[in-house]
């Protein structure tokens, strides 16, 4: 089943919800999409510093040592290196330890305080990891970086989710997406110069993070806390006059009535965990809180953004050739987040992730020959060495375990994440249903009308409802 439009009842007043573009509006989901950047920026710009000689020589003098002994070897393994995995996957890690202490935050203090707390938090491991002497700054550095992002990750997209009109809030979820290619293409950018800056490019690098932190900070202190979050803390005048001023009209009653509702029912829980585990929820387990997210790491397409400087350098490019090459490689990335920007809310969620899978297929299967016929000429490669929080684990493990399969698995490990990527295709075209238009509020009644979910979750309530394809 598609989607649902329903008649009258709580929670089904979905056609009477109003609402007028304002500047206003217009500016708190720019701003709190600014939390992306963060992510994106240190995706792109750490994959670049660690491909830095000056970087290497610091850190990793053996990475350093093994890079430069054969030089016109296209073998990756020379940056197969736990220490400086641990530099990668440390961020990853820290994020998804925060993610629990963000979960609380968000729900008591509302999101802007998360998003105040995640900006400050990168902020403070940029300044470390930008004056880093050693190892130690390094990776403290990087655990603040990534308090950040578990912050960040954990109260932006609901932010904005909450910030949207339910006709629109596919295009502005996705402004999260854009400033997070948007940052990796900056990262990009920087990388290209700051590494014929020597010795200390890869301080630049690092440092100006600080600056989208310092963005995400302004944000949260600047910007208006959603209505759904003020309603949850009780403060219903406040949160009516904010939904009136987002939304541009006075007429909001409908949507304030289906807030004040799906706020009482949610303050009912009194164990979310253990209320998600039952079965009217198991959609919700399944697909959003384990599936999609999980399915977002094992793709490998983080990684593969993370490593690309190292890759492209593997396969014979120099070291400013490769920088430049991961720029032009995310530009594509931006192009594609704006493209989806305009049509998502046009063709849904569902059709752009199957077009989104077979488009990996095709890539990774394309990387891997390309890889294959690049190690053709008989060389030996060395032998040696909830929502947010699993999406968090995955990017950890992967993050941590992505050279050293690289450099055993070879070009097979893309083959790999083509096959995962299958499997995701399959999951989302039989479980998920489409999502477009429908409010957050109503999101239960596509389950209970789904050929597969509906014998699940049976019928919360006896209001008619009627399922309309899109």
């Amino acid at each position: 089943m598609a989607g649902g439009v329903v008649d009258g009842g709580p929670a089904k007043r979905a056609h009477l919800y109003e609402h007028k573009f304002t500047h206003y509006f217009a500016f708190t989901c720019f701003v709190g999409a600014l939390g992306g950047s963060l992510f994106g920026y240190d995706l792109g710009v750490s994959g670049g510093v660690t491909s830095m000689d000056d970087f290497l020589v610091k850190f990793f003098p053996d990475v350093y040592k093994r890079k430069h002994e054969h030089l016109k070897e296209t073998d990756y393994c020379k940056y197969d290196n736990q220490l400086l995995t641990l530099f990668t996957s440390s961020l990853y890690f820290s994020a998804l330890v925060m993610t629990f202490f963000a979960s609380y935050v968000t729900r008591k203090k509302g999101r802007k305080a998360s998003i105040i707390v995640g900006g400050l938090s990168f902020l403070a491991g940029a300044i470390l990891n930008a004056a880093a002497e050693n190892i130690t700054m390094l990776i403290i550095g990087r655990i603040l970086l990534g308090g950040g992002i578990g912050f960040g990750n954990q109260a932006v997209p609901l932010y904005l989710s909450e910030m949207a009109p339910a006709k629109n809030r596919g295009a502005v979820n996705q402004l999260f997406q854009f400033t997070t290619c948007f940052g990796i293409l900056v990262a990009n950018l920087i990388n290209y110069f700051t590494d014929k800056m020597h010795p200390n490019g890869w301080r630049v690098s690092l440092g100006l993070a600080a600056i989208p932190a310092t963005l995400m900070l302004l944000g949260g202190i600047f910007c208006a806390e959603t209505p759904n979050s003020l309603v949850e803390q009780g403060r219903f005048d406040e949160a009516r006059k904010v939904l009136e001023r987002v939304r541009g009209t006075t007429n909001v009653d409908a949507e304030y009535q289906d807030l004040v509702e799906a706020s009482e029912e949610a303050q009912a829980v009194t164990s979310p965990f253990r209320t998600l585990l039952k079965r009217k929820y198991r959609p919700q387990l399944v697909i959003g809180a384990l599936g999609i997210p999980a399915f977002q790491q094992l793709t490998g397409n983080n990684s593969i953004l993370f490593y690309a400087p190292v890759i492209f350098q593997s396969v014979g490019f120099g070291a400013n050739a490769a920088l430049f090459s991961s720029f032009i490689t995310n530009g594509a990335l931006l192009v594609a987040t704006v493209i989806s920007m305009f049509l998502v809310d046009k063709f849904g969620r569902r059709k752009f992730f199957l077009e989104a899978g077979f488009e990996m297929i095709c890539c990774m299967i394309a990387t891997a020959v390309a890889l294959a016929v690049s190690f053709g000429d008989g060389k030996e490669l060395s032998k040696g060495s909830i929502v947010v929080c699993v999406n968090m684990i995955f990017t950890a493990l992967v993050a941590q375990l992505f050279l050293m399969s690289l450099c055993h698995l070879k070009y097979g490990i893309f083959l790999l994440f083509a096959a995962l990527i299958v499997i995701m295709s399959l999951f989302i075209f039989f479980l998920l249903p489409e999502t477009k238009q429908v409010p957050i509020e109503e999101i239960y009644l596509l389950f209970e009308n789904h050929w597969f979910w509906k014998s699940i979750v049976g019928q919360r309530d006896q209001h008619q409802v009627k399922a309309a394809q899109v």
